[in-house]
């Protein structure tokens, strides 16, 4: 009997898993669901579960993908999703991996217009502080719509009747259906990289939300807030409203209206400088009738009719003006001459010369002052020695040699003899007197009583 295989549970699932990712309908199939325990990781991928009435589905999105979703998923949406399905080899469980999601019906397309519109309001691309003004009198208009249908008829007729003589581009765009945002983000990226327009109208006739869901995309909605030129958009009818109507610079209703938005009125334009001519020819006739009025008023003037009255007047002032000049003049000479001399005053005081003498003077006073204290310190002095000189020599011991004194020595060491103990009978003595020198021997020792006796 030959031996059965066995696999194990790694082996079994990825051959499902191989098997399910070779079926061509499983590779590539839409569903339609409700997404239930849905939860958006930090990783950025969204787990959810797709069921409908009597089954279910667990589901992954990765975040390469759902980057681009134009709505955020939540509990209870109901959505479209396109993937695959396979096997989590892991736990052997079949999955449903999105590679592409939108609402289903709608009130899921509601749900994503509304979810649009809060994101980018937030972002501030709704502000009017950001919306530009459009220029009063422009030369060339762009038109982004479809290039068959009422609303670029309309567009035209209205544009060449208020002012034929603005240059029109069209530029042809699906404004619905699959690949319509794409078109008209290129159509205003190209009108702003060429700079052939003056004005942008962006639009289309009335429609269904599906049909007019171009102009609530996203990358419409970026791409008219990022044009340098300003926009007027155009959609629908007056009660419809888009996020490119939100994001652009000017709302008109109709595509018609967008057009008398773009354009001024000729004729009006033409009446109002007619206006302007009637009332510049009127403002010159007031203005030269003043001028001659004036002009007769000057030639009627006392001035012009006695001239000479009016010369005496001046030179009257002048010769005036001349006196007080002239004791102005006199007054400040001699206000000049007394600063003057207070300067040289100044002067002379500091003259070098000057200085000199009086440095000499204080020089000598000082030499004087020097020698009187040093005579007086040298006299000090003087006598000071002199009674040093009579103190040391009244204590001098020549003074008391010359009164019968006198000093001894031993002849070995020459030293002072002042007891009997240092000497012993025989030895030699010299003797010091006040006029010489004795050399002596000692004959005879006799000690003083110790007791008072003899």
């Amino acid at each position: 009997m030959q031996q059965q295989k066995v696999y194990s549970i790694k082996e079994i699932n990825k051959y499902i898993r191989m098997k399910m990712e070779s079926d061509q309908l499983l590779s590539e199939v839409w569903l339609r669901g409700e997404i239930s325990n849905f939860t958006h990781h930090s990783s950025g991928h969204m787990y959810f579960t797709l069921k409908d009435e009597s089954s279910r589905i667990k589901t992954i999105m990765f975040a390469s993908h759902n980057q681009r979703l134009p709505f955020i998923p939540k509990e209870g949406a109901r959505v479209m999703a396109k993937g695959n399905i396979s096997v989590f080899e892991r736990d052997g469980q079949y999955q449903f991996y999105v590679t592409q999601m939108q609402p289903d019906g709608i009130g899921s397309l509601y749900l994503a217009y509304e979810q649009l519109k809060q994101k980018l309001e937030h972002e501030g691309l709704f502000d009017h502080g950001r919306k530009r003004p459009l220029p009063a009198f422009p030369k060339v208009i762009g038109v982004i719509t479809s290039g068959t249908g009422a609303a670029v008829r309309d567009i035209l007729t209205t544009i060449r009747r208020r002012y034929p003589i603005v240059k029109i581009e069209v530029y042809p765009v699906l404004v619905q259906g699959k690949g319509a945002g794409p078109s008209v983000v290129k159509a205003i990226q190209n009108f702003n990289r060429m700079q052939e327009a003056d004005v942008l109208i962006v639009g289309r006739g009335g429609g269904s939300l599906e049909e007019l869901w171009a102009f609530n995309e996203e990358i419409v909605a970026r791409a008219i807030a990022s044009s340098k030129i300003p926009i007027i958009s155009a959609v629908g009818h007056e009660t419809d409203f888009t996020i490119a109507d939100f994001v652009a610079d000017l709302r008109a209703a109709t595509p018609t209206a967008a057009a008398e938005l773009a354009v001024p009125n000729i004729n009006e334009l033409r009446a109002q400088v007619e206006q302007r001519r009637r009332q510049l020819n009127q403002g010159l006739l007031r203005l030269s009738q003043r001028q001659r009025e004036r002009l007769e008023r000057l030639r009627r003037a006392p001035v012009l009719l006695h001239p000479q009255r009016h010369l005496v007047q001046h030179m009257t002032r002048l010769d005036m003006l001349e006196r007080r000049l002239t004791s102005s003049l006199q007054r400040r000479a001699h206000m000049q001459r007394d600063r003057l001399g207070r300067f040289n005053q100044r002067l002379a005081r500091h003259n070098p010369q000057e200085q000199l003498i009086y440095a000499r003077r204080r020089t000598d006073t000082a030499r004087q002052q020097l020698e009187l204290r040093m005579s007086s310190i040298l006299r000090q002095k003087q006598q000071k020695l002199g009674f040093g000189m009579k103190q040391l020599d009244a204590l001098s011991p020549l003074k008391v040699m010359a009164r019968g004194y006198s000093l001894v020595y031993d002849e070995q060491e020459q030293q002072l003899v002042k007891s009997v103990q240092q000497v012993q009978q025989g030895d030699h003595i010299i003797v010091n007197v006040e006029d010489g020198q004795l050399n002596c021997q000692v004959t005879e020792i006799k000690e003083a009583a110790t007791d008072g006796k003899s």
